[in-house]
């Protein structure tokens, strides 16, 4: 089986994570103390707002219509000790992608290899527990050890072990899909797991439920919390709910953010929170992923805090992982025989037959009829082209790239054809063109491929779980040191922004911490002055 390589210029997104720095308008958290809870609903409710969500300390309530300023002023009261906008937070996920080929057998995906979490067992007497915060863990993918994973229901998501998109089911099975003889491994094979459902229908959540989800992880005895999301906006409230599992002894690790710039993203840019950034399958940082500055203050107050940026990175370039059963689609095309890359646009079905190349396929061509269809890309839309295959008599459609590098799209909405059409490699074109015979399959998976700073989170998540059942007596805080001091270095030199500490290295780590024990904390090395603009770098950009 090929797992393919891609470039993310030629893909389009199929997952938003662009987001600006704001609140939701007209929804806010009120923090008080929980005896006066009572007396600030009713003096909420008195004005006009609507209660969302009470939890430990604060309330939340959606006022429509008015701004931050004047529900303070509605709301002015002393048993209130706080108002702040309740900021979105996204998923952290640039796109997904189809499986190559159908799963045959089980998959190791190249980032366990990279952080040689094949190389250490995880210690199920310890009891981790990984709590993921994301869009559920959808119950019908087999690769779970069902028994050792609990969630949370909640009224305004729905239950947890139902999808709410294939984000959380993906993430999860990077943390801990079963070592089971299908589909694919996690980091941390079978361990113990509790989800929260937090993004709503549209696909996000607010910074109130992240601090609600996060306390109800603590109450599921999580060791380590998981999100793999983000958003712009600090939030008073959902920074101490994570600084409190922190002091706890728990580790809560975060995305940095896919939008590879040096803004930084929320949760992760948290002290409390390990900010973790996304590496490829050959050691490169990803050129998505997001490096904020480790310096804070500035001029005499400055000063550098290698908690507020990112701390160590994993694989999170083309993942494959778990999706609901069958929402994913497993492409496949050979010509002559041979198999080549392929990525699903349209149609689930196979056909077979002779090759005909129809060119830009701009007219109806009676040529193709009975035929399998290979056509150039450009001129006119994916649609139409395979639409003209379809009207030709043509069996199913195969469309090549015009610059090098996977083709990869949909033939969007309303999609009038129903021959299976895929998109290939420009490298495969005179191969293809030239072809006396062919077949194009597009089938339902329960794998596919995505690439974010979403799919490295886990990945850290899972590392972190299966070092920690080996060394049970430490706190998230050892962990978390224990990961950075034993990163393997990537990028310059040293400590640098886009990779920080470095590559996370379960091994390494393991035996930092058998050699060091628990509570060793060194000082980090101050980040060296940044190098020019070079190149294509992700500085450059």
């Amino acid at each position: 089986m090929t797992l393919k390589s891609f470039l993310i210029s030629s893909l389009a997104v199929a997952i938003s994570t662009s987001f600006s720095a704001h609140a939701d308008d007209d929804r806010y958290i009120i923090q008080v103390d929980n005896h006066n809870k009572g007396t600030v609903k009713a003096l909420a409710a008195q004005h006009g707002g609507q209660i969302k969500l009470d939890s430990n300390g604060f309330v939340v309530a959606q006022f429509n219509g008015k701004d931050l300023a004047t529900v303070k002023g509605l709301l002015n009261s002393p048993k209130i000790k706080l108002i702040e906008a309740d900021q979105r937070r996204y998923p952290m996920a640039l796109y997904n992608d189809d499986l190559g080929d159908p799963m045959q057998q089980q998959i190791t995906p190249y980032a366990v290899y990279q952080s040689k979490a094949n190389q250490l067992t995880l210690n199920t007497q310890a009891g981790m527990k990984v709590c993921v915060i994301d869009s559920g863990l959808d119950r019908s993918n087999p690769d779970f050890n069902w028994g050792a994973i609990t969630g949370d229901n909640d009224i305004g998501t729905g239950n947890w072990d139902e999808q709410g998109g294939p984000h959380g089911t993906h993430v999860a099975g990077t943390v801990g899909a079963a070592d089971n003889g299908i589909g694919v491994v996690g980091m941390a094979p079978g361990v113990d797991m509790h989800i929260i459902k937090v993004f709503n229908a549209s696909g996000w959540g607010y910074s109130s439920d992240l601090a609600h989800a996060t306390n109800l992880c603590a109450q599921a005895g999580a060791n380590i919390v998981s999100m793999s999301l983000g958003g712009g906006g600090a939030n008073s409230t959902e920074s101490n709910a994570f600084a409190e599992f922190t002091a706890n002894g728990g580790l809560v690790v975060a995305a940095a953010g896919n939008d590879g710039n040096s803004v930084r993203s929320y949760p992760a840019g948290y002290e409390s929170v390990m900010m973790i950034g996304a590496n490829d399958a050959n050691n490169n940082i990803a050129a998505f992923s997001q490096f904020p500055s480790c310096t804070t203050g500035r001029g005499k107050n400055a000063s550098f805090n290698d908690s507020v940026c990112v701390e160590v990175t994993a694989g999170g370039v083309d993942t494959l992982s778990t999706y609901p059963a069958g929402t994913a689609t497993a492409a496949n095309v050979t010509a002559d025989s041979q198999a080549y890359a392929s990525s699903a646009m349209e149609n689930t079905g196979s056909a077979s037959g002779a090759a005909y190349f129809m060119g830009t396929a701009e007219v109806v061509d009676s040529a193709a009829n009975g035929k399998i269809c290979v056509i150039d890309r450009g001129n006119i839309s994916f649609h139409d082209k395979v639409l003209n295959c379809e009207n030709s008599g043509g069996l199913g459609a195969i469309i090549i790239n015009n610059e090098a590098g996977m083709l990869y799209g949909t033939l969007g909405e309303p999609n009038s054809t129903t021959i299976p059409a895929v998109g290939t490699d420009l490298a495969d074109r005179d191969a293809l063109v030239n072809a006396t015979n062919a077949s194009v399959s597009i089938d339902s998976s329960d794998y596919g491929f995505m690439s974010g700073t979403s799919m490295a989170t886990p990945a850290v998540s899972g590392v972190a779980a299966l070092v920690w059942s080996n060394h049970s007596e430490c706190s998230g805080t050892d962990i978390r040191n224990a990961l950075k001091q034993s990163a393997v270095d990537g990028g310059a030199a040293g400590h640098d922004e886009y990779f920080g500490y470095g590559i996370v290295d379960a091994v390494a780590a393991d035996a930092y911490l058998t050699a060091n024990g628990c509570g060793t904390t060194p000082e980090p090395e101050p980040e060296p002055e940044p190098e020019p603009c070079k190149g294509n770098g992700p500085r450059c950009r």
